[in-house]
């Protein structure tokens, strides 16, 4: 009886000093935080500040609704950990607002018409905010591993592996800010041309 009360007292000393058992460590490990934030999403949370202050609603509005998202896209698998993730995120919301308001035109509703235009300005504010990889460099990087792949390959590339290659870790075009969908598009476009 003894021995159980002091395993017990000792079990409560080590939880209130911060103990975690060996087995649940890789659970209370902060996985999110080994990463830095992106450089956008800083901009967003001190714009949020600054959009309070002056009352900015619109603007307001927006930020905390691209907040919220990045928030809860931190709870799936797929969390939004850089710039480029960010951008695709903005220009999604954008087209979403204009869906919306050429819905709300047709339906005669002007009021919601101007607000959806204000939101749309401010999410191609940011969207335009983001820096990334010049076209013309995503086409002379695509270019040589065509090349490359088609040398390889007896003169026939495909497009995945191409894009392996190009997006693959130790690729031309991996760690750069590039938008997938941009190179997708280049890649069918070379690999078109005779």
């Amino acid at each position: 009886m003894a021995s159980l009360l002091s395993r017990s007292i000792a079990r409560s000393a080590r939880t209130r000093m911060g103990y975690v058992c060996p087995h649940c460590r890789h659970y209370a490990a902060p996985t999110s935080s080994t990463l830095p934030a992106p450089h956008m999403l800083l901009k967003l949370r001190t714009d949020l500040k600054t959009a309070m202050k002056a009352k900015d609603t619109s603007r307001l509005n927006v930020l905390r609704a691209l907040l919220a998202e990045v928030t809860n896209s931190a709870k799936t698998s797929n969390p939004i950990k850089t710039d480029m993730q960010l951008l695709s995120l903005l220009r999604k919301r954008a087209a979403a607002a204009k869906t919306a308001r050429a819905e709300f035109e047709s339906a005669g509703r002007q009021d919601l018409v101007e607000q959806e235009d204000k939101q749309a300005a401010v999410l191609d504010e940011y969207a335009g905010g983001v820096e990334t990889t010049s076209e013309s460099d995503v086409r002379e990087a695509v270019s040589k591993v065509v090349e490359e792949v088609k040398a390889a390959a007896a003169g026939k590339a495909n497009m995945g592996d191409v894009l392996k290659k190009l997006l693959a870790p130790g690729g031309s075009l991996a760690g750069k800010p590039v938008e997938k969908s941009q190179v997708a598009k280049v890649v069918k476009e070379i690999l078109a041309q005779p």
